[in-house]
């Protein structure tokens, strides 16, 4: 599922890097996203202490 947001972002983001300031947007969501996720595995690890900190390998 895709959605559009409106944001808005100076300029000078853009003119410093290089790159358009979708990339930016777009690099900070999976960096959120990915943080996110982490967080969550944390959580259900605290939540459950019998829970392997590193899964086996098959």
């Amino acid at each position: 599922m895709r959605s559009t947001v409106s944001i808005c972002l100076p300029d000078e983001i853009a003119k410093e890097t290089g790159r358009p300031r979708s990339f930016h947007i777009q690099k900070a969501l999976e960096a959120y996203i990915e943080d996110f996720a982490d967080l969550r595995i944390a959580i259900d690890r605290l939540r459950n202490p019998k829970m392997k900190l590193f899964p086996e390998k098959s």
